[in-house]
């Protein structure tokens, strides 16, 4: 058996012990007795969350990005006009999944449906 540093092993997927340990191609958590594979922990790996613009293209945190419509602010009356440029956006988990600062307006949550990326 090959022996891993337990802080290269992940975490339980059922119950997050870190009491892990393989045993030939499986990780086994003996507090919860779950037992799954090498493979599925890198395709686990590989299936990160892509955000997209409205157009599909690929997001990522420091894009820049357009406004694609007029967007209201939410408790005033001011307005976002499309074309508005978006530099350094955050990209977070959630219904609105940019945080960013815009000009004249300041810091705001988007839906990443509303922009598009330059």
């Amino acid at each position: 058996m090959q022996n891993t540093p337990m802080s290269k092993l992940p975490k339980c997927p059922a119950c997050g012990s870190e009491f892990v340990y393989n045993d030939g191609s499986l990780y086994i958590c003996p507090e919860c007795v779950h037992e799954w594979s090498k493979d599925a922990e890198a395709e686990r790996d590989d299936d990160v969350h892509v955000i997209k613009d409205a157009y599909g293209n690929a997001l990522r945190d420091g894009d820049t990005v357009s406004i694609i419509k007029d967007l209201k602010v939410k408790g005033s009356s001011s307005v976002v006009k499309v074309g508005t440029k978006v530099k350094y956006i955050r990209l977070v988990e959630g219904d609105h999944d940019i945080d960013c600062k815009i000009a004249g307006v300041g810091a705001m949550k988007l839906k990443s449906a509303f922009v598009k990326k330059n």
